[in-house]
């Protein structure tokens, strides 16, 4: 098994020193032990996890550094917090308080204790809406109390990008800002009293006034009264250093304020009054189009006397592929106006954009006052910080100088030296941000992973430093100093402040205890780095990973640990899907961050020393669904389902597996069995006798909870062949019927008969005319495949007798409709399709498939089913190629097609892939890709060009299933890089909606008329999209709009023995709500088999394809009496 581990060196802190204070390595695992006996010996309730998932977890921040801590406690009040001081104190151990682990200048990361103030100390303990205060503990999520506030027209008012997972405590920590800073100002502005425990455990009460100040921070004040006037720039965004200014008297000596941006090195605070602001009543947002980001700069200042709530700016550099709504230019400033009614607020939004006008430099403008355009157009504003870690050109961007303020008016002059910096140093950086308070957010492509490129870095941030301070400006703006940028304080404050800095540390901290190396007596900015200690060289793995240059590492690297996985609370309306497993637990480890960061140490081998053994790891995915939420959804599309799949791979590599992944993993298997022995009913009656299905799932590591799905009596290819051999009966019938009445009509005329017109007749009811794939074979067990067993009996499993005479009364011709010449049937390749005949249509839900094929053929498609076992007669295009009428389709090809075809049929290999089976997944896939051969590897059509059937082109294949679907467009061509068959058959996928969008683009879906209710499928969400869905179903009048998230099910996972609950919690999350709460008319769709298995297991309704309800509606309007399919085969 490959090594994993990277290289030590500069990156590792194992020993006290600058860097942060952590014990000696010698000493590291004795403290380790004591430490948690410790803890429970002082008191502390809450839970101290010093084990190697905890560690790992927190190991970073959003930040470019890393560092180990001893181990993680969830203090539960102020009491405990007092108590892990003592502890810490007594035994020489640092502590870190961490909120939602969103910082970016690294003074998250510590390697002592760490304290976690989400998991308990997150309430809001009072809102007062006369005074407008809210009293929040520490982990407090800020958009729960904006929640809280809203019905009170009230809000806090910063308000950071990562409203939705940040915390209050680390806002204060911070003093955070956040887009409307110029209306509301930063965090300092916000807060009026603080619950604070000092370095030696000393509870005080800091406001404005020095009675809760700690003892010696007035005299030392009152000391440095002329530098604290003159050392520090006066701007809105100052937030590098102690904000030492307000215990200037003329201030009112507001400690609460001077201790906001402390980063946690004065004290811990424990709880915090704050200061709530009127919420407009209405909004509209302004969206103005500038040339370019120094334009936009520039006209920024002009903006803020017509009181806006915003000016938030961004380049096009960072709009995402796809984005819609922005008026055309190359940056724009986002300008909120807010009103007491919305015509109000459409006046206001109309007089900053007449300011703008005035100034010249707009080159276009949009106003916008619904708010669902207003929070699409703001989510590409707030995903700005992820996006913004990769460069146009995929290329990794960081964080270290994200967030430098200057005054506004000198943003643009700022702004064109910070370019010229850039290429002076050959370095890339898209800027955006706050351009209202003169914060420009920046992640630049640094070099971090080799010592040239780290020295470089550090030249360009002293020389930046220089840069900032030249134009007035703040080293910080928004996210405070940390690691990235304290070493630089003196650059901007100089030497002697910075030693003001020092002596306050030690009033407040006096044994440097908390958050050292942070501010003051920093570590050097270019230690820490979290990458040092990952591989030089990509380690060997399954998947491509074709984004990140094949490597496992940089695929991991992609988090950067913004947490958008973390928001607990997503809206409907959002469609959102990431993370459900976080939302079900709120536990980081099940997010797509904490797993990232685990993954992240396993390839470090210094915290998870197994490497793909790691049981750490294994644990915390074992709760990921494989959604691929995350791989839409995050900022910077990390795909943990592909992750899980290559790390199951090699976990189990030469070990024996869990249960569930031979039964849920190998379920085309059985399945495919379980038709071909035709006991699918045997097999429904056996799983409702209880002892014996509790048996099974036992064997199976199936929950015990569920129940198992009833399997289909007749497979979908099994009633497809009976359909055709009907349709053909039924053809030939009415041909000779014609014919007939035609002869004797001539008889009555007295012209003879034409032996040659009854001859036009032969092969009508061929069932080869049925379609230009009906003549590769007759499959009576259908599905989607197994693991490549060969079915060297050539196809035992035939209905009957009756049906093996009539496939041999074959004519040869392999036409259908459209028989030009009586040889055969004349390709159009925009309406033909191949219907895709996954696991679940075929064997589970065949009555999506029938509904499929009624619709598509309604819609004047053609469609066709892919191939299954050996073709009993070879169709005409082969036959004509061993006559030698086409030489170029080489007997090699046709070979091994119908060799393939012996040996099973085609498969996406989904449920190998997501139990992380992958030798077996791409054996599966390589085996469909044979089959499909000579449809994915067309042959240049030469003369006679007028037999198109020589030479099929490829086809749109229609996948009912999305994930099946996603499957295929992700997985097959990742898995499977340097076969082209397969990035042709990927390009081929489309969904039903995008089937009838795109090759039946005239057809009028029938008018159904409905309310609906129901989730978009997660997959389709995350890898398909959903847009041609949601047109169609407005075509068809399916009024109302699908939920997002996931429903719980996610195939095998919410089977798998353990997986109930959490299952039942991501269900309970969004999709069961909003079925619970629908019009007793609405339909409830859902296109996936795990969707639809979720709702009828947990809310007793039945979900139903798009694809049914629209060939109900069909039936409707021809007045068709629908009848259940026959269990009993056609005769």
């Amino acid at each position: 098994m490959t090594e994993l581990g990277g290289a030590t060196g500069r990156g590792d802190t194992s020993a006290r020193d600058a860097a942060g204070g952590a014990v000696g390595d010698a000493d590291t695992a004795k403290l380790r032990r004591a430490l948690p006996d410790a803890l429970r010996a002082a008191g502390v309730r809450g839970e101290a996890a010093f084990d190697v998932t905890a560690r790992a977890l927190t190991t970073m921040d959003a930040s470019n550094y890393r560092r180990v801590p001893l181990g993680v406690v969830a203090p539960r009040d102020a009491d405990d917090v007092a108590a892990v001081l003592s502890v810490c104190r007594e035994h020489g151990v640092p502590v870190v308080a961490r909120g939602g682990g969103t910082s970016i200048a690294g003074q998250a990361t510590g390697t002592g204790v760490v304290l976690d103030f989400t998991r308990h100390m997150n309430r809001l303990v009072s809102l007062d809406p006369e005074a407008r205060t809210a009293v929040v503990q520490p982990g407090l999520v800020l958009d729960r109390l904006q929640e809280a506030a809203a019905p009170h027209h009230l809000r806090f008012g910063p308000d950071p990008s990562t409203h939705s997972r940040c915390t209050l405590g680390g806002m204060i920590g911070n003093n955070s800002c956040g887009s409307h800073s110029v209306a509301w100002g930063t965090t300092a502005d916000s807060v009026r009293e603080l619950s604070v425990l000092d370095g030696r455990g000393h509870a005080l009460r800091p406001g404005q006034g020095w009675s809760g100040a700690p003892d010696g921070l007035r005299p030392l004040v009152e000391r440095e009264l002329a530098r604290l006037r003159t050392g520090f720039p006066d701007l809105p965004r100052r937030i590098s250093g102690y904000a030492l200014d307000a215990l200037l008297p003329e201030n009112g000596a507001d400690v609460a304020r001077s201790f906001c941006g402390s980063e946690g090195t004065l004290g811990v605070l424990t709880e915090a009054v704050v200061r709530l602001v009127e919420a407009p009543s209405a909004r509209a947002l302004a969206v103005l189009a500038y040339a370019d980001e120094s334009a936009a700069a520039e006209a920024a200042p002009g903006l803020l006397p017509h009181g806006p709530l915003t000016v938030e700016g961004m380049a096009a550099d960072l709009v995402p592929p796809g984005a819609v709504g922005l008026p055309a230019g190359g940056a724009w400033l986002f300008v909120e106006a807010g009103g007491d009614t919305a015509a109000e607020a459409r006046a206001h939004a109309g007089a900053l954009v007449r300011a703008a006008e005035a100034d010249g430099a707009l080159v276009d403008s949009l106003v916008v006052t619904d708010a669902a355009g207003q929070r699409a157009l703001w989510r590409i504003r707030e995903d700005a910080s992820g996006t913004a870690t990769r460069m146009p050109d995929g290329s990794e961007a960081w964080p270290g100088w994200e967030d430098c303020a200057v005054p506004p008016a000198r943003l643009g002059a700022y702004l064109r030296d910070f370019r010229g910096l850039l290429r002076a140093h050959d370095l890339r950086g898209t800027p955006y941000g706050h351009f209202g308070d003169g914060c420009i957010h920046v992640r630049i492509d640094f070099d971090l992973l080799t010592p040239t490129g780290i020295a470089r870095f550090r030249r360009f941030s002293e020389e930046l430093a220089e840069l900032v301070t030249s134009h007035g400006g703040s080293l910080s703006g928004e996210h405070g100093d940390g690691q990235a940028r304290a070493e630089l304080l003196p650059t901007m404050y100089g030497t002697a402040m910075v030693r003001l800095f020092e002596q306050v540390k030690g009033v407040w901290d006096p044994d440097d205890l908390l958050n050292p190396g942070m501010l003051v007596r920093p570590a050097p900015l270019d230690s820490n780095l979290r990458f040092a200690v990952l591989p030089r060289t990509p380690v060997p793995v399954e998947f491509a990973y074709p984004d990140d240059g094949g490597d496992f590492s940089a695929a991991v690297r992609r988090c950067v640990g913004v947490a958008k996985c973390r928001t607990t609370e997503v809206s409907p309306a959002s469609g959102a899907v990431m993370c459900p497993s976080f939302r079900a637990t709120g536990e980081e480890e099940h997010s797509t961050r904490g797993r990232a960061r685990l993954l992240h140490e396993m390839l470090a081998g210094e915290v998870i020393t197994d490497g793909w053994r790691s049981t750490e790891v294994r644990d915390a995915l074992d709760l990921c669904l494989s959604c691929k939420g995350c791989r839409s959804d995050c900022p910077v599309g990390v795909d943990m389902a592909t992750y899980k799949a290559e790390f199951l791979h090699h976990h189990y590599t030469g070990r024996r597996r869990p249960a569930a992944h031979y039964a849920m993993g190998w379920l085309p298997l059985w399945l495919r069995l379980v038709a071909r022995t035709r006991t699918a009913g045997l097999a429904n009656f056996l799983a409702g006798v209880r002892p014996l299905a509790s048996l099974a799932k036992r064997l199976g590591g199936i929950a015990g909870e569920r129940e198992l799905p009833r399997l289909a009596r007749v497979p979908f290819t099994r009633w497809y062949e009976r359909s055709l051999k009907e349709r053909a009966k039924r053809e030939e019938s009415a041909a000779v019927a014609e014919v007939k009445a035609v002869a004797e009509a001539e008889e009555g005329a007295g012209i003879d008969g034409d032996s040659e017109r009854v001859g036009d007749v032969e092969g009508v009811g061929d069932s080869e005319g049925e379609g230009a794939l009906a003549d590769l074979g007759e499959d009576g067990d259908g599905g989607d495949g197994g693991d490549g067993g060969d079915d060297r009996d050539g196809g035992d499993d035939r209905d009957d007798e009756d049906d093996r005479d009539d496939e041999d009364d074959e004519g040869d011709d392999d036409g259908g409709e459209g028989d030009d010449d009586g040889d055969g049937e004349t390709y159009e390749a925009p309406t033909t399709v191949l219907l895709w005949t996954d696991t679940f249509t075929e064997y589970l839900s065949p009555s999506v498939g029938q509904a499929a094929l009624r619709v598509l053929e309604a819609a004047g498609l053609h469609v066709i089913v892919p191939p299954t076992l050996w073709m009993k007669r070879k169709p005409a295009w082969a036959r004509r190629a061993e006559a030698g009428e086409e030489v170029a389709l080489t007997q090699l090809r046709l070979t091994r097609a119908l060799f393939a075809m012996r040996q099973g049929r085609v498969c996406c290999g989904l449920t190998y892939i997501s139990t992380g089976q992958l030798d077996r997944a791409r054996a599966v896939l390589r085996r469909t890709l044979d089959i499909l051969d000579v449809f994915l590897n067309p042959v240049p059509q030469r003369p006679p060009a007028e037999d198109p059937d020589l030479a099929p082109p490829p086809l749109p294949v229609v996948v009912l299933e999305p994930s099946c679907a996603a499957t295929l467009r992700t997985d097959l061509p990742e898995l499977l890089p340097d076969d082209p068959r397969a990035h042709r058959l990927a390009a081929s996928v489309l969904t039903f909606a995008e089937a009838l969008e795109r090759h039946a683009p005239h057809w009028t879906p029938p008018a159904v008329d409905r309310p609906v209710v129901g989730q978009t499928h997660c997959h389709q969400h995350a890898v398909l999209g959903d847009a041609p869905d949601r047109r169609l179903r407005a075509a068809a009048g399916l009024t109302g709009d699908l939920s997002g998230g996931c429903c719980g099910l996610a195939g095998n996972f919410g089977f798998e023995k353990g997986h109930y609950d959490v299952s039942v919690a991501c269900a309970e999350d969004q999709l069961l709500p909003a079925v619970r709460q629908a019009a007793d008319d609405a339909l409830v769709l859902a296109d996936g088999f795990s969707c639809r298995t979720q709702l009828e297991q947990l809310a007793g309704r039945r979900g139903a394809h798009l694809a049914e309800v629209l060939a109900e509606g069909l039936e409707r309007a021809e007045g068709v009496v629908r009848e259940e399919p026959s269990d009993e085969p056609s005769r």
